[in-house]
């Protein structure tokens, strides 16, 4: 986008459609958990009504800057993991160590 010879708009994403609920599972098995006891959801915080599914178009940005997701939906959420445990000093439990069961 930098090199571009005249600045545009271009949409950045995978075109990949993932849930709350796919990051939930995603993020708490990299740490050995089940994420159901620990999340709460408090139906006044609900949409009345959901949009249609979401998903970014790329292709402007595939089409005339040669750009490709390199980075797939668990490499994202698992760094999104490491991020936040190596902020709180906390070492990324394997799954079969006790305080993962926590």
């Amino acid at each position: 986008m930098m090199q571009a010879d005249e600045a545009d708009d271009y949409v950045i994403a995978t075109g990949e459609a993932h849930s709350v609920s796919d990051f939930l599972d995603e993020a708490f098995s990299y740490v050995g958990l089940d994420w159901e006891p620990y999340i709460r959801q408090d139906p006044r915080y609900f949409r009345p009504i959901d949009p249609p599914i979401l998903v970014g178009d790329a292709s402007k940005a595939r089409d005339r800057l040669g750009w490709e997701p390199r980075v797939s939906f668990r490499e994202l959420v698992r760094s999104m993991v490491d991020a936040e445990l190596a902020a709180a000093g906390i070492a990324r439990p394997a799954p079969s160590d006790p305080v993962a069961q926590l």
